[in-house]
């Protein structure tokens, strides 16, 4: 049988782009790709990349302030979001060329449609047109899920505070998670008046539980109305923004209410299971290590399938999948000590167990220590870094890194190498430190804080 295309995948996002290209250009296969909106998907487009540099227009005014302690005649006016936003559309059209062009020297054809399956090897677009491919790649990432009274009452997501015309006065951020801790610390770096509910005892669940409580005294002290144990009640329209009543009684009036509550596959709607796919109970795609679904010719890669959500393992699944599929070199994606970096202000970087998961395993000890560090402590400010490594007491090897200090994405991404290679304590212990950094502190914690 003949088919018009060897793969066609839906989504053209970092997982999708990444599996088209290698296909097309590596392999020779015939490529073509479908995205409805913008090639780049979430990351490029409504998530990592505007977000950081979101966070680094947010970071400037407090470095104004440091720069004042170090004796620069300085001051800072008032941030202008229309300027900002006007250099993050460009740069944002720029990245999407970027990808488009990549894709089109790979010799891939690119659909600016949205495409559902119709069955194991036939895609329909929304013009009507069907095409015909050996294999089917689902990419089409996530969304920010809003349950339905709240998505009633008109708030926004993390996907529209890009596209605000003006920054507001004050908002109410609902959620816990890495992307409502972000955007609280990146709004009221902007000098946004922020309050955040989450209905949990402590942030960012799921991450090591010392670090969580320390991110949330310094944003707390950063200015951030942090409360937890807190949800939303109660919320309508109201004269100047949205009404707001909160489980613990407070009634307020905010002029934006963005939730960030979680995400949600992009399954919707696609034909998945009429076509025989089998989807999860969060309408994720169930894919083996191969990253194919229950219908061979069809596999998934990305956020769609639920498995880590970060686009760098979406990358890592697409280029996988390019090399089991067309290169002959089967390749599954490792999804073991995959680190990540919280962009909350100060950074969070992470990598492996926390300390309550590695308790559960066997004996450790703790190691961890918490320190003012120079730059901001010469500049009067009350910042504290903090640094913590865990560690197997049976092999010696370290099995978690958490870090909590500027530029901690940095540090974790090298600290990385070192734990995904096998890495003991005395590995760490045997490495001579660089002096004066803060970085230095994982190679001189000689005792440990606890042992469990």
């Amino acid at each position: 049988m003949s088919f018009d295309f060897d793969l066609y995948v839906i989504g053209g996002g970092s997982g999708g782009v990444r599996a088209a290209r290698i296909a097309a250009s590596e392999y020779g296969a015939k490529v073509a790709i479908a995205e409805e909106y913008r090639m780049g998907g979430t990351c490029v487009i409504r998530g990592c990349v505007p977000k950081k540099l979101m966070v680094f227009a947010s970071s400037y005014g407090a470095q104004i302030d440091d720069a004042r302690a170090y004796g620069w005649n300085v001051s800072a006016g008032d941030f202008d979001w229309p300027v900002f936003r006007a250099r993050l559309d460009a740069e944002l059209d720029r990245l999407e060329g970027v990808y488009r062009s990549g894709l089109l020297k790979a010799g891939v054809t690119i659909h600016d449609d949205r495409a559902v399956v119709e069955d194991a090897h036939t895609v329909r677009l929304a013009d009507g047109t069907r095409h015909s491919a050996r294999h089917i790649l689902i990419a089409t990432g996530g969304h920010p899920s809003v349950p339905e009274a709240a998505a009633a009452a008109g708030v926004m997501t993390s996907n529209d505070i890009f596209k605000l015309d003006a920054l507001p006065g004050s908002v109410l951020i609902v959620g816990g998670g890495f992307i409502a801790c972000e955007f609280a610390c990146v709004l009221n770096g902007m000098g946004v008046e922020v309050t955040q509910f989450y209905r949990g005892e402590q942030i960012l669940r799921g991450f090591d539980g010392e670090a969580r409580g320390h991110i949330a005294e310094h944003m707390r002290e950063a200015g951030v109305n942090l409360h937890l144990g807190t949800d939303v009640m109660e919320m309508r329209a109201a004269a100047g923004g949205t009404w707001v009543m909160s489980t613990d009684g407070r009634e307020r009036v905010f002029e934006k209410v963005i939730y960030a509550t979680g995400r949600s596959p992009n399954t919707a709607g696609l034909g998945l299971e009429a076509a025989g796919v089998r989807l999860g109970r969060r309408g994720e795609v169930i894919v083996d290590g191969w990253s194919q679904t229950s219908v061979p010719s069809i596999y998934a890669v990305g956020d769609v399938t639920d498995r880590i959500n970060l686009t760098p393992v979406a990358i890592r699944e697409g280029h996988a999948f390019a090399d089991t599929v067309f290169g002959a070199k089967p390749t599954q994606a490792d999804h073991e000590l995959v680190a990540s970096a919280v962009f909350t202000q100060p950074e969070f970087g992470t990598v492996g167990l926390t300390e309550e998961a590695a308790r559960e395993k066997g004996p450790i000890e703790v190691y961890a220590t918490a320190f003012r560090p120079m730059q901001s402590a010469f500049a009067g400010r009350p910042d504290r870094v903090m640094m913590k490594l865990i560690v197997c007491a049976d092999t010696r090897r370290v099995l978690g890194c958490h870090i909590v200090a500027p530029g901690a994405g940095e540090m974790i991404q090298l600290a990385a190498i070192a734990i995904k290679m096998g890495a003991t304590k005395e590995d760490f212990d045997r490495t001579v430190a660089v002096h004066p950094v803060m970085a230095e502190e994982l190679v001189t914690l000689r005792k440990p804080v606890r042992t469990a």
